[in-house]
């Protein structure tokens, strides 16, 4: 029989990253006893290694609220919750001050214009040397208190009397059960995805937004796809994505030797003109001319929209006892597009600091229950089912056929919801009949079964949610609704289990938050979508 070992702590920290290390030297910082566990190495998995752009707000330099925030109203096309956007550009000098104190150097990033893609916008931000700032992160969460555990994938978060009160999993490599009983637990596991070719952060697959949703939390934004696009030369070298930590601009040229009309890599322009059958598509860039393929981040959503939806402003959620943080929290505060670059990484040290205060705050008046024997009963069977099977289908061939389904551009990014029930369909079989059945002869083919069940989960999730929004906006672009719907859809698709099955609802924005309903279709949204028609 495996061993297990049984930890105690005040807050356990799910996931190492930017929001991660933030939630645990803020947390210590409070006087409380912080475990912060990942599945890979602190300061060198996650997103937060491979980004380098940190959007700084600061009045002092000469940056004016109201127009940072219509640059993310607009772009983001006014689904951004505006509370978490003010919240994420008024908390970014502090943070900002923290990496700098700790010792984190930036410099301005300079994004001269380019044919075909004009400036977004007054937001800036500033730039990091790449992978160095989350190896100081690391440094410093230690020297906070802070104790760190790599490489043990938790599997699932111990739930007991309505409260999160911790959670467990295994070292990779092993079949140990490690469990963590805490008092205030704080996800930041980060974003989903189905391990697509291009994308070398093989380690988001959605097991934070897996492992709340199946704890009852409510999911959002997962309708919004991340359109990252890599080079079909070399899919998987990720200067081919990104380039010192930001996306690969340049002029994109179709197969009829015209120019794209692009706003940049982080809109659908490249899938809509594949799609009209203008592909290859090639881009001239420092290292030659490639081919752009799109789909390097499939199974991601728009940075700050999929994830745990926020109970408050302290990264609380639904659940007691449970917060969340980084991409892990679903606070939408981009909105349906990354409407500026830096968003992310300060988004995730803002949010990251909130929720370590939070947690730690739950903590200080948080007993742990006495009795936990039904829940670790409960959890030592959802770890170890695949070992216990003598057969049955391997994760890597579910993970090929999941893969098969979701990736191709026509499901999740130019959609129809003929195609997105078809997929659906087979994603149910997927998740009720061949996930069940999975088996693993060792360690790592368990740690594979759990991350295959998470992907699987994470694609229900967003095709039911991409059925929801009958619209299309942003990133989530409908053939059979091309066209904005202000009237029904200035609202956010929430998920949440019921009675064992997935229902969709929508949460109505502010109607304070809607755009001016006196101006006309065409000023509210200037961009025109493929098959788009404008009423008269």
């Amino acid at each position: 029989m495996p061993s297990e070992k049984a930890i105690t702590t005040d807050v356990l920290i799910i996931g190492g990253g930017m929001a991660g290390c933030f939630a645990a030297i803020k947390a210590r910082e409070r006087g409380v006893e912080v475990t912060l566990v990942d599945k890979g190495y602190v300061g060198k998995s996650g997103q937060t290694p491979f980004a380098g752009s940190f959007a700084v707000f600061h009045p002092e330099w000469g940056h004016k609220l109201p127009e940072w925030m219509e640059q993310v109203n607009t772009v983001g096309e006014y689904v951004n919750n505006r509370e978490w956007t003010e919240i994420g550009f008024l908390d970014t000098y502090d943070r900002y001050q923290d990496l700098v104190s700790w010792g984190v150097e930036f410099h301005k990033i300079d994004r001269p214009p380019q044919p075909g893609r004009p400036r977004l916008g007054p937001c800036e931000a500033l730039h990091t040397e790449w992978r160095r700032h989350a190896e100081i992160l690391r440094k410093q969460a230690l020297k906070a208190g802070a104790r760190i555990i790599d490489r043990v994938m938790i599997v699932d978060l111990i739930k007991q009397d309505g409260r999160v009160t911790g959670a467990g999993g295994f070292p990779v490599g092993a079949d140990d059960l490690l469990v963590v009983r805490a008092k205030a637990t704080v996800m930041c596991a980060g974003a989903g995805g189905f391990k697509a070719a291009g994308w070398p952060i093989h380690e988001l697959t959605a097991d934070g937004d897996a492992m709340s949703y199946r704890a009852g939390a409510e999911i959002t934004g997962k309708e919004f796809a991340d359109p990252h696009s890599t080079s079909a030369e070399f899919p998987a070298a990720f200067n081919h994505i990104m380039r010192g930590g930001r996306p690969m601009f340049g002029l994109l040229i179709n197969s009829e030797g015209n120019p794209v009309r692009s706003r940049g890599t982080l809109f659908l322009d490249l899938e809509f003109e594949a799609h009209a059958g203008r592909a290859p598509i090639t881009q001239k860039t420092a290292d030659g001319q490639v081919t752009r393929i799109g789909g390097a981040a499939s199974g991601m959503s728009v940075h700050k929209a999929e994830g745990v939806w926020p109970a408050g402003t302290d990264c609380s959620t639904s659940i007691p006892g449970l917060y969340a943080a980084g991409d892990a929290l679903g606070n939408m505060q981009s909105g349906s597009v990354y409407a500026t670059i830096g968003l992310g990484l300060s988004g995730a040290a803002v949010t990251g600091a909130r929720a370590g205060w939070g947690a730690a705050a739950y903590a200080l008046q948080a007993d742990l229950p006495a009795g936990d024997g039904d829940a670790l009963g409960g959890l030592r069977e959802a770890v170890y089912a695949p070992l216990k099977r003598t057969g049955g289908f391997s994760p890597r061939w579910v993970t090929q056929v999941l893969q098969n389904t979701m990736v191709p551009y026509y499901v999740m990014y130019i959609k129809h919801g003929d195609r997105l029930q078809a997929a659906l369909t087979i994603v149910e079989f997927i998740g009720g009949h061949l996930v069940p059945k999975m088996y693993a002869t060792d360690p790592h083919e368990l740690r594979l079964a759990h991350e295959t069940k998470n992907m699987v989960l994470n694609a229900e999730m967003r095709l039911r949610a991409s059925l929801m929004r009958t619209e299309s906006r942003g990133c989530h672009y409908r053939e059979d609704f091309p066209r904005r719907d202000d009237k029904n859809w200035l609202a956010w698709v929430l998920l949440r289990e019921e009675r064992d099955r997935m229902v969709a609802f929508k949460r109505p924005i502010p109607e304070a938050w809607w755009p001016d309903q006196s101006k006309s279709y065409e000023e509210r949204y200037p961009y025109r979508l493929p098959g788009e028609y404008i009423a008269s």
